[in-house]
């Protein structure tokens, strides 16, 4: 289960240095001239959860899996790429293929670093990358609308479910709003889902500060006009990173690392922070095995069965299923393991019908 978010923003706005951060690769060149990434580089990112090492004590284990989930820059977008300008249709193409959007947004003046606007103003840009998507959604729905329209008269089943459900995205669209706007029912978002939408992908802010401005980012400006607008717009979460901070972290030990950190004041750049919502963003949830043998995070999608979160293990645990011996994270911590789970009665068998929470440590039982 590999889910992609995609890391999006206007030329020079730190993409691709925070893409190196996340990724801790060189992979994306991070240049001052716009469009230094023209084809989207991918990259594998580790979540960071400090669950592991906690459980990793208590299985007494040195092998550590921690969960993942692929990040993708993306080419940075101008006014104007609906109808062609910049690298247009390559950079919607390259949106359209991801589940999750993370756009970048500048929250710093530095006159040695060009904005493609002449001035810094997060609202403003992130209301011409939306404008763009949304003008590209808009010619796609009007599209296939007169196209399902046309097939619903002559008594497509598809068709006549689909026209419904285009009709109520339109006026939206024209209005400007994102797609992710439109109430639907579910039955609805999965018609929806058909349309592969840009503007129907849920979105994260990334508030990209300078190095010496992270420790006191909640008194900046721009970071407090791009929290309100995410709120009243899009009522999405908004994340401050120093993405330079990062980069200067790369080449640096874990000692170092925190020295570093802690002479800026703050724990981390806040890209830790950010990989974690995006990884909440993209629906997913984490469940833990864990023994003297490794201590692994595996990922799901929240809601799933027992069945569906064995399957991630191997298929046949899916297939095979009997039951989940299950122990909440909490639990498993607060009596030291399993054998005192089972002690404390906090030790459960589950079947079919168990949905897996969020940091639960199974055992699953299967007739594979």
């Amino acid at each position: 289960m590999t889910l992609k978010a995609g890391i999006v923003g206007l030329p020079n706005v730190g993409k691709s240095t925070l893409f190196n951060a996340v990724t801790r690769t060189r992979k994306a060149q991070a240049a001052n001239y716009p469009f230094c990434t023209i084809d989207p580089n991918v990259g594998i990112v580790v979540v960071p959860d400090a669950r592991l090492q906690v459980l990793q004590k208590i299985a007494k284990t040195n092998v550590v899996v921690p969960a993942t989930i692929e990040f993708v820059d993306i080419a940075g977008l101008v006014k104007g790429a609906a109808t062609g300008e910049g690298l247009g249709n390559k950079f919607l193409s390259h949106i359209r293929e991801v589940d999750a959007i993370v756009q970048v947004v500048r929250c710093f003046e530095d006159v040695d670093i060009h904005h493609v606007a002449g001035t810094v103003d997060p609202v403003r840009d992130i209301e011409i990358i939306t404008t763009e998507l949304v003008l590209a959604d808009l010619e796609s729905v009007e599209k296939r609308l007169d196209r399902q329209t046309k097939q619903a008269k002559r008594g497509d089943k598809e068709a006549i479910a689909e026209v419904p459900v285009l009709q109520k995205m339109l006026p939206v669209l024209n209005s400007g709003k994102p797609a992710l706007l439109v109430e639907l029912s579910d039955e609805e978002k999965a018609i929806a889902k058909l349309f592969q939408l840009l503007t129907d992908k849920p979105v994260i802010f990334a508030c990209n500060v300078k190095d010496n401005e992270l420790a006191t980012a909640d008194k900046n400006p721009y970071v407090q006009k791009v929290r309100d607008y995410a709120k009243a717009h899009l009522a999405c979460d908004a994340v401050v990173i120093s993405a330079q901070i990062e980069s200067d972290l790369v080449d640096l030990d874990e000692a170092d690392a925190k020295e570093f950190l802690k002479e800026l004041g703050v724990e981390e750049s806040g890209v830790g922070a950010l990989i974690r919502a995006t990884y909440k963003l993209l629906g997913l949830r984490t469940y833990f095995t864990a023994g003297e043998k490794e201590v692994r995070a595996w990922t799901i999608h929240a809601g799933d069965l027992a069945p569906r979160a064995a399957g991630v293990i191997h298929t046949d645990f899916e297939k095979f299923f009997i039951r989940a011996k299950v122990v909440g994270y909490a639990d498993y911590v607060a009596c030291n393991g399993v054998a005192g789970a089972r002690d404390k009665g906090v030790f459960f068998e589950k079947g079919k019908d168990y949905v897996v929470q969020d940091g639960d440590v199974l055992d699953i039982v299967h007739g594979a």
